[in-house]
C-alpha cells in the first residue's frame, strides 16, 4: 500500500500527515476495517523528526529496564512506541538510549508504516481543502480526494512568532546555525523559555560571550508542573550559569521592540517583576525560539477551523472535532488544545491513547458500534477488584493523568460495565450515553505550591486526598451530580495493592456509595478540601 494512490477519489476517512499520529490512527482504522487513506507531503513518514529537535536528542524517554515483564505496564516509561499488537514494534528495539536520537524515531516510524501496510500516499502535498461531498482535498500535483471526514494530523508546520515590532530581524529556531563557532564572543538574546530556547542556549554556552533567555513569564520546570513540555532537566544547564554568575541570564520581561543600530540589535524590554522598569539591551544576534503553530492556510473560508491560544491550535470539542466545521477532526500534537500545558496530549506517549479513543468514537458515531466494555458485578467486591487490577497496570491513565479515565456504569440487579480510556470531558458531555449511576476512575497529581522535593506527606488512608504524587481518584455520579469521591494514598512505586492503605479503603468507599444515594449538597459539604483536579472535571 505504501506510496500508492487511493483506489477511488472518495474515502470515509482522510488523514493529513504520516507522522506518528497519522500512522497511529491509520493503524486503528485499518484494524477496524475502515475505508481510510493518509496523505503525506514528504517522501517518507515522520518528516518532522528529520529536522526537529534541531540538536537531534529527543526529550521523550526510552526506559528499557523497568523491573516489570508486563508490556502494558512498561508503556508507562516508553514514550516513543506506537500502540500495536506487534511485540517487535517497540521502540526499545531501535535504541537503547534513555534519550534517543531523533533519527531512530524516523527509522521506527518507517518500519511501523511498512510492517502494517498502512495506506499512505507520499509526495502528496495538500494545497487546498474545501467543502464538497464532505471535504474536497487538492494536492500540489492536481489530485483531488473527497472525504466524508477529515483528520488533520500534520502537526505544527509553521513557526509561531510574537507580534513584536522588528521581529523579522531575529533568526528562528527553524533556521539558526547549529555551529557554535559562528557565535564566538557574541552577545545573544534568545526569545522563549521552552525546551527549544534552552536547547539552543545549551549549544552556545561554550562559545557566546553573553546569553540572555527572555519571555514575560518565569521558567516552569517539568519536574514541578508535571507537564513534560515545560523545561526539562536535560536542557537546563544555563540556569546554573545564571545563578552562579557566569555572565548569562534568564530575564522575565516583555520585548516591546527590536531594531538595528549599525551592526548591533537593540531590544527594548519591560521587566515583569521590577515595577515595569524599561531598558534597552544590545546584542549581536537575536534568536526566536517561540514555538510552533498550526497552518490553517490550506482551508477555504467555508471550512476554516476556529483557532485558540493566539492562533497556535485549532479549537476542539471533547471528541477532538472542530466546533465550527463538523466532520473535521484533529490528531497528534494538535489534540493538546483540550489539555493545553496540563497533560501529555502534545506528545506520542499521550496522543497514542487519544487516537485509540478517537477511533472508538468514530465507531460509535458512524458505524453503530458500542465502546468496548466488559461486564462486572456491581458490588463492592466486584468494583474493587476491577479497579485495583486496572490501576496497577494501565499505561493510558498513567500517561494521560486526569484527562483520560475509565467509566464504570452501574445498572439494576448488580449489573455493571467497565469502559476503558475515555476522555473525561466526553463522558460528562453525555457522549458515552446516559447513565444514571456511574463512577469515573483517573490517576491524578495533587497540587503543590511548595518545593516538590520537600513535600511533607501524611501517609494515612483518610488523608489520601492530600497526596502530591500520582495516585488514583474515583468519583461517583448520580443523575448528573457528583455524590462521592475517593482518593487512594500515593505509593512510591505506583502500586496500589496494600490491603490497609488501598484495597480496604476502596472497598469501603464502594460499599458506602452503592448502599445509599447521597444528595449533592451533602457531598459538597463533606468533600471540601479533597483537592480534586480541574483536569478531571
Amino acid at each position: 500500500m505504501l506510496n500508492a494512490k487511493p483506489a477511488t477519489d472518495t474515502v470515509d476517512y482522510l488523514i493529513l500527515g504520516a507522522g506518528p499520529a497519522g500512522l497511529q490512527l491509520g493503524y486503528f482504522l485499518q484494524r477496524a476495517g475502515r475505508d481510510y487513506w493518509i496523505l503525506e507531503r514528504a517522501d517518507g513518514p515522520g518528516s518532522f523528526f528529520q529536522t526537529f529537535p534541531r540538536h537531534r536528542t529527543l526529550i521523550s524517554i526510552n526506559k528499557i529496564y523497568t523491573g516489570y515483564d508486563d508490556p502494558e505496564t512498561n508503556l508507562r516509561w516508553d514514550w516513543n512506541s506506537l500502540l500495536s499488537d506487534d511485540p517487535d514494534l517497540l521502540f526499545r528495539r531501535y535504541s537503547d538510549r534513555y534519550l534517543p536520537d531523533a533519527a531512530d524515531l524516523v527509522r521506527y516510524l518507517a518500519d511501523f508504516a511498512a510492517r502494517h501496510c498502512l495506506r499512505v500516499s507520499y509526495g502528496a502535498e495538500v494545497v487546498a481543502v474545501d467543502r464538497d461531498r464532505g471535504f474536497r482535498v487538492v494536492t500540489a500535483d492536481g489530485g483531488v480526494v473527497h472525504a466524508e471526514r477529515l483528520i488533520v494530523a500534520s502537526g505544527f508546520t509553521r513557526p509561531y512568532l510574537p507580534a513584536i515590532p522588528g521581529i523579522e530581524l531575529a533568526e528562528t529556531y527553524f533556521n539558526v546555525s547549529l555551529d557554535p563557532a559562528g557565535f564566538r564572543n557574541q552577545k545573544v538574546l534568545i526569545l522563549g523559555k521552552g525546551n527549544s530556547g534552552f536547547e539552543t542556549a545549551d549549544n552556545l554556552i561554550g562559545a557566546a560571550a553573553i546569553l540572555h533567555v527572555a519571555s514575560p513569564g518565569s521558567v516552569r520546570m517539568a519536574w514541578k508542573s508535571h507537564f513534560v513540555g515545560h523545561l526539562r532537566a536535560v536542557n537546563n544547564n544555563l540556569l546554573d550559569t545564571y545563578q552562579l554568575k557566569s555572565q548569562n541570564a534568564v530575564l522575565d520581561c516583555t520585548v516591546t521592540a527590536l531594531e538595528r543600530r549599525g551592526d548591533k540589535l537593540i531590544a527594548r524590554v519591560r521587566y515583569s517583576h521590577a515595577s515595569e522598569e524599561e531598558e534597552e539591551l544590545t546584542y549581536d544576534r537575536v534568536i526566536a525560539c517561540t514555538g510552533f503553530r498550526v497552518d490553517d492556510s490550506i482551508f477555504a473560508p467555508a471550512c476554516r477551523p476556529e483557532l485558540v491560544y493566539d492562533g497556535r491550535l485549532p479549537a476542539q470539542t471533547s471528541a477532538w472535532e472542530s466546533p465550527n466545521v463538523p466532520g473535521l477532526y484533529f490528531g497528534g500534537v494538535l489534540m493538546q488544545a483540550r489539555d493545553y500545558k496540563k497533560t501529555t496530549s502534545g506528545f506520542i506517549h499521550g496522543f497514542r491513547y487519544n487516537l485509540r479513543a478517537l477511533a472508538r468514537i468514530f465507531g460509535q458515531r458512524y458505524h453503530g458500534e458500542r465502546w468496548p466494555t466488559r461486564p462486572l458485578a456491581a458490588t463492592a467486591e466486584g468494583l474493587t477488584a476491577a479497579v485495583i487490577e486496572r490501576i496497577n497496570r494501565t499505561s493510558a491513565l498513567w500517561q494521560q493523568f486526569g484527562f483520560l479515565g475509565d467509566l464504570i456504569t452501574v445498572g439494576p440487579g448488580e449489573r455493571g460495565e467497565y469502559w476503558e480510556e475515555l476522555p473525561v470531558a466526553y463522558v460528562h458531555d453525555g457522549h458515552a450515553g446516559r447513565h444514571d449511576d456511574f463512577f469515573v476512575v483517573t490517576l491524578e497529581f495533587g497540587k503543590c505550591e511548595i518545593d516538590p522535593f520537600a513535600v511533607v506527606r501524611h501517609p494515612q488512608p483518610d488523608r489520601a486526598a492530600e497526596s502530591f504524587f500520582l495516585h488514583p481518584v474515583i468519583r461517583h455520579y448520580r443523575d448528573g451530580e457528583q455524590v462521592g469521591e475517593q482518593h487512594l494514598l500515593e505509593d512510591l512505586h505506583g502500586e496500589w495493592k496494600n490491603e490497609r492503605l488501598h484495597v480496604g479503603p476502596l472497598r469501603c468507599f464502594f460499599a458506602r456509595e452503592l448502599a445509599a444515594p447521597e444528595p449533592a449538597a451533602a457531598y459538597s459539604s463533606r468533600s471540601a478540601g479533597t483537592g480534586s483536579s480541574d483536569a478531571a472535571r
